[in-house]
């Protein structure tokens, strides 16, 4: 064989190998997840905290105080008791925050991790094209409202995307566990 054919070969087989390969879903898999989103009965458990990159977040990261394998663009939770449960219309978290914060809505610390307990408002459910779920609503933590945005897939990973007023964005990656009565 050629030179160019060898060629040829190996970059045919790297470009057809590189191929993303989309995870289809099975139908247990979305009979579940239609299931949890329906029993409005779930616990999210977080796994890492992925904060709004800005230049003084870049300047805690390059001053060295974050643990190993983390950076400003990703934080792992593992280890940690973090999450999001919702359970019929009620909704409690205990999720930390890392981020700026445009305003502060207290004085004494107390409110730098987002904790919800309470009813939530304005809750809406979409089923996507790709069977996976979006779920929205508003909570309120110490005198701050956040818009809550839920993403579930059926692999039962998630993603949780907060805003508010008072702080940046920040998003948590986790996996949603159905509770049982």
């Amino acid at each position: 064989m050629k030179p160019k054919h060898i060629l040829l070969i190996f970059v045919s087989y790297c470009l057809l190998s590189c191929g993303s390969s989309k995870s289809v879903a099975t139908p247990e898999q979305i009979q579940a997840l239609d299931l949890l989103v329906s029993e409005k009965s779930f616990k999210i458990e977080l796994e890492a905290a992925l904060p709004q990159v800005t230049t003084s977040l870049m300047a805690v990261q390059n001053s060295g105080l974050l643990r190993p394998g983390d950076n400003m663009s990703r934080i792992s939770l593992l280890g940690n008791s973090n999450d999001l449960v919702i359970k019929n219309e009620h909704v409690t978290s205990n999720l930390p925050y890392y981020g700026e914060r445009q305003m502060s809505s207290g004085y004494n610390g107390s409110d730098s991790n987002i904790e919800f307990d309470g009813p939530v408002e304005n809750y809406k459910v979409t089923k996507r094209d790709d069977s996976s779920y979006k779920i929205e609503f508003d909570a309120m933590s110490h005198n701050e409202n956040f818009d809550v945005t839920i993403y579930v897939f059926p692999s039962l990973k998630s993603e949780i995307v907060l805003n508010s007023a008072k702080r940046n964005t920040i998003r948590y990656e986790g996996r949603v566990i159905m509770i049982s009565e």
